[in-house]
């Protein structure tokens, strides 16, 4: 398996915003993959684990809510570590976005 794609996303809200603010855009972190939707996500503590399901394969991800950031972990399968630049582009520029 590919290194893990790492982004970490600033934010001036408190823990309990940012959450509620990612529970409303999980779906978003879908575009990031080609084709790609949230299939299930769970919530421990201020932890959101979720898969992303696109071009046939399963993307295992979490967002860690800090006081300051967001910390993203995507877990590329071999077959999407292709795309692993443009995808931490993509995330670096929109993610921004799920916190609105």
């Amino acid at each position: 398996m590919a290194d893990p794609i790492t982004v970490d996303i600033p934010h001036k809200l408190d823990r309990a915003t940012a959450r509620e603010r990612l529970e409303k855009g999980i779906g978003k972190v879908a575009d990031m993959i080609p084709g790609g939707a949230v299939t299930d996500h769970r919530w421990e503590g201020d932890t959101v684990f979720f898969t992303v399901e696109g071009m046939g394969q399963r993307v295992a991800s979490r967002m860690d809510v800090g006081e300051e950031k967001v910390h993203a972990v995507i877990d590329l399968p071999p077959m999407l570590a292709l795309f692993a630049n443009k995808i931490r582009e993509k995330l670096t520029r929109e993610g921004p976005k799920l916190l609105k």
